[in-house]
């Protein structure tokens, strides 16, 4: 075949978000395009279970705000064990460069989060993105 599509790098993603609305609308989002979300969750202990027990993890997509704690746990914890994490919160700290691909802000298109998606995975595969969202930054030092 010509034009096959790539194999996704990225496809199955833990998404840690404690607005219930927003948590449903990605959800839904990224399953209409293909990936595979192993669970969706709102605290920083649930998140560090999945992150601990599913080695399949292709990506987190974190909130930095939880109710139980600080994203940047689930970060740590993330990075530890290889995987790739998005921030995707309205203000994301300086220490998130070191442990994150890159920071999506809040509120952002739908069309941004799968661009910022992409941009991450460019990236996996060593090669630089043409364009970003405008609502996203990718961080230096991505894969």
């Amino acid at each position: 075949m010509l034009f096959a599509k790539k194999k996704r790098l990225i496809e199955r993603v833990l998404l840690v978000e404690d607005e219930a609305l927003e948590a449903f609308d990605t959800e839904h989002f990224l399953n209409g395009e293909g990936f595979t979300i192993v669970a969706t969750v709102d605290s920083v202990a649930d998140a560090l279970v999945w992150i601990e027990t599913d080695p399949d993890i292709d990506l987190v997509l974190l909130d930095v705000r939880l109710a139980d704690g600080s994203g940047i746990d689930v970060a740590r914890a993330a990075k530890a064990r290889g995987v790739e994490v998005l921030f995707v919160t309205g203000d994301c700290p300086a220490e998130a460069r070191a442990l994150g691909a890159g920071w999506l802000a809040k509120p952002y298109p739908q069309r941004d989060l799968l661009g910022a998606i992409l941009a991450v995975e460019t990236v996996i595969r060593g090669k630089k993105p043409r364009k970003l969202p405008s609502s996203f930054n990718l961080f230096a030092g991505v894969a």
